[in-house]
């Protein structure tokens, strides 16, 4: 560390401090440096575990010129130094660190044992019986404590000789404490599991820097689970091929390694990862995260369980099809024959499944599902008293944004999903979470937007569904899938196995919307032949890429003369980079809609971006603590400089809809420029006006769903900008179904399966950890099977035997 720049000092206040992730900043006073800084204090940022003020560190790092805060130095390791002057050790030993020592018993042992005092209380504590007014119980404490430092300190030391950053450092220690060093020195490769984006790479290098043969178990090991976790997130599928995985992770081994790893070598690892439950394998070729295996097979045993004769919703001596007209007289409405039929199926049904494309009156029939539900159950719909753990129906979307839109459509309050179950949204969905889990007490519960639900949310929602509950889904399974892993709602409807009903009648045609009618023959594949001629709600504007966020500029520069807010002109597009991306035509709008050429307004540089008073912006990560989601889009309503604020460190804050929530500069990642978004982002919300560029540098990203998710995000206005030809790729470019298990599962589930399937899904009679038999055991086989949770799951065996109509569900 010697040829690194240095200052050694005293912490003489900590201006800020993050809990969570051990961040600080901190003013030192300088003793000592290698640097050119000739200051007597400078601020130090790091991420630092256990420090105090009044001691003395050295901190190891660089100088950085901020630009607004001028030069500090970025820790990057930092290490005691020894305490020699009798000051600083009473200072130091009578600090808040040692509680109930104080300035009297820290000068009578500095007195006592002089520049030995740190090394006697290390190493002989005994020797503090010698000390006047010392208890037993301080003695102990003061050891201890001095003990723990040292230890943590060391674990920072050894980590940084390691390679690892002092924040990288923070989250290892926060995951493993005193152990670190021996988990990481036995397999380094654990922390691409445990390690939140921590790659094979990094790992890769620590392994071999330390020793590990290119052909150890643990290297192979950690390959597959870095390549099978990047390829289901990456493709969405919650499995990979075996043979495929194997070739794709020999491949990964050996690069730029003399001694080639072997794809058999792989394949004998991925069957002992499978022994000890680290991996899943179904039907010999299927290798899956247990997390999402699991969560598949969890998804289809409790629908299963959910449709059992004993829990379907009975009203004897109710006439339905007279409440349905009923309901017309009192709506003021006439539904047609689909619509009817789905308020009739969703109200005699416990799992409901509620389809359509735009314009076809899915929240016509969910307003009329819920006030039906109501009559029929002598239920009051009167909000003024609100409790959402109490009230009788719960309404839920997968976004913030979703979720205010279905509380505008259906007039009761919605949620998050996240927030109904309690969940952060950082949750490591392969841990269990008893400590957190949240079951639901509500009779009714309608999920909207269904198809944004990954594998592992709908399956810790279901988990949270008592069986007793009615529970309704409504989604369009023709717009993008989720962007975690599976397609739950596609499957779902794919297996015929829970009652779903499409609606398929467009009703908006009296309000001649030409979007609704572009957005069904995009669904069905058509290219229209009026793409490209202007329509009354929507407009096609040739443009080459060069010329297109200037372009959408003047588009939104005219909105807003016409009286349009910020919020309500929605640029989408499919990419980040190029002249046509995200990032050109954010720097684009905002210039066009909040400029700053007087320089009037506050504003920041955060990187490559500039955060300026009332620039619209996005949430890119749950913040459940502050009721602000990943999608959800705010305005920066105020800028405070580090010198105005309490912790000396500069703020945003943003307005959402419901909440405004205040970010320091460290948590600046979490927000970007919103004008325009990806049109993942914009899944589950709709907007007046919306632009979409398509151009022919996207064509990777060129697919039905995606575009057809993006038109139908239109409201009132839709202008489709760039090259025709990119669009008529868009449209007949049909995306692949993800690899998924749960409609197998489903299927399974439901004894569906089919003779010429039985191979292809129930194939593993020779695995006794994945054995599936196709019928539940009996009396006369049961001696063959041992009971276990994986058999209860997947709907193997009913562990209710015996118990008539009781469930597990009803207590």
């Amino acid at each position: 560390m010697e040829d690194q720049d240095y200052i050694i000092g005293e912490i003489k206040a900590t201006y800020f401090e993050n809990q969570n992730n051990y961040y600080r900043v901190m003013a030192i006073k300088v003793d000592e440096t290698n640097t050119m800084y000739s200051e007597d204090e400078i601020v130090i940022t790091g991420n630092f575990v256990s420090i105090q003020e009044g001691t003395t560190y050295r901190f190891n790092g660089q100088l950085v010129d901020h630009p607004k805060y001028g030069v500090q130095f970025k820790c990057l390791s930092y290490e005691t130094q020894k305490i020699s002057s009798r000051e600083g050790l009473e200072r130091y030993l009578s600090s808040a660190q040692f509680p109930g020592i104080g300035k009297t018993l820290a000068k009578r042992i500095v007195d006592l044992f002089g520049q030995e005092t740190i090394d006697i209380i290390l190493n002989e504590p005994e020797k503090l019986k010698q000390v006047k007014g010392l208890s037993p119980k301080r003695r102990t404490l003061l050891h201890e404590i001095l003990q723990e430092q040292q230890g943590n300190e060391q674990i920072f030391v050894k980590l940084a000789e390691m390679g690892f950053s002092n924040q990288l450092s923070a989250q290892i220690f926060g995951k493993y404490h005193n152990e670190a060093i021996e988990i990481i020195e036995e397999n380094p490769y654990v922390l691409i599991e445990d390690i939140k984006g921590f790659g094979f790479k990094r790992a890769d290098d620590i392994a071999l820097r330390i020793g590990f043969p290119s052909d150890a178990d643990q290297r192979l090991a950690g390959g597959i689970v870095y390549a099978l976790d990047r390829i289901c997130m990456q493709s969405g599928n919650t499995y990979v091929d075996k043979d495929a995985l194997a070739d794709l992770v020999a491949d990964l081994l050996s690069r730029g390694h003399a001694k080639p790893i072997s794809v058999d070598q792989v394949k004998v690892i991925i069957d002992e990862m499978e022994e000890t439950g680290r991996l899943i394998i179904s039907e010999d070729t299927k290798v899956a995260i247990p997390s999402l295996y699991f969560s598949e097979a969890g998804i289809a045993a409790k629908l299963k369980h959910m449709q059992s004769d004993r829990y379907q919703p009975d009203y004897p001596g109710i006439d339905l099809d007279q409440e349905v007209q009923d309901l017309e007289v009192e709506l003021g409405i006439q539904y047609g024959h689909a619509q009817k039929a789905a308020i009739k199926e969703a109200i005699m049904t416990q799992v409901f499944v509620l389809t359509g494309g735009p314009g076809t009156g899915k929240t016509t029939v969910l307003n009329g599902i819920v006030r039906l539900y109501a009559k029929l159950n002598d239920l009051s719909l009167d909000i003024d008293d609100y409790d959402p753990g109490a009230f009788p129906i719960n309404l839920a979307a997968p976004t913030g944004r979703a979720a205010k839109r279905m509380s505008e459509m259906i007039g009761l309050p919605a949620v998050t999903i996240h927030r109904l179950l309690g969940l952060t949204g950082e949750e490591d969905p392969s841990e269990d979470l008893e400590d957190e889990f949240r079951s639901l007490e509500a009779d009714l519960l309608i999920v909207d937007e269904m198809s944004m639900v990954d594998t592992w949310l709908a399956n810790r929602l279901l988990e949270a569904v008592p069986s007793f509950m009615q529970v309704i889904f409504v989604g369009d399974r023709d717009q993008l899938p989720s962007v975690g892993p599976g397609q739950v709602l596609s499957d779902i409807i794919r297996s015929q196995t829970v009652k779903t009903r499409e609606l398929d009648e467009i009703f908006r045609q009296k309000d001649e919307s030409t979007i609704v009618e572009l957005a069904h023959q995009i669904k069905t594949g058509v290219v229209p032949k009026n793409l490209t001629i202007n329509q009354r709600d929507r407009s096609f504007i040739a443009a080459p890429a060069a010329k297109i966020a200037p372009l959408i500029g003047k588009i939104a520069e005219k909105a807003v003369a016409k009286g349009y807010s910020k919020r309500d002109i929605q640029v989408l597009a499919p990419m980040y980079k190029g002249q046509a991306g995200i990032d050109a035509i954010n720097q684009e709008l905002q210039a066009q809609l909040n400029p700053n050429n007087d320089q009037s307004k506050r504003e920041m540089v955060y990187f490559e971006q500039i955060f300026r008073l009332g620039d619209k912006v996005l949430q890119l990560q749950n913040k459940a603590e502050d009721n602000v989601f990943n999608g959800d889009i705010g305005e920066i309503v105020a800028i405070f400089y580090a010198n105005e604020t309490t912790d000396k460190t500069d703020e945003i804050v943003v307005a959402f809809d419901e909440v405004e929530v205040t970010y320091p500069r460290k948590d600046w990642q979490q927000i970007t420029l919103a004008y325009c978004t990806s049109i993942h982002k914009a899944q589950g919300s709709e907007f007046p006006i919306v632009i979409i560029p398509l151009i022919k540098q996207f064509q990777r990203m060129l697919k039905r769903n995606l575009i057809y998710t993006a038109i139908t995000r239109a409201k009132q206005s839709l202008i489709l900008v760039g090259d025709p030809y990119a669009y008529q790729t868009a449209i007949q470019n049909i995306s692949n179904d993800r690899d998924t298990q749960l409609y197998d599962f489903l299927l399974e589930a439901n004894h569906l399966v089919t003779d010429g399937e039985e191979a292809k899904v129930n194939n593993e009679a020779s695995k006794t950890k994945q054995n599936k038999p196709a019928n539940p055991i009996n009396e006369e086989n049961s001696s063959n099977y041992q009971l276990s949770a994986q058999m209860i799951m997947t709907g193997q065996i009913d562990p209710l035997i015996g118990m008539d109509s009781l469930s597990p569900y009803d207590f």
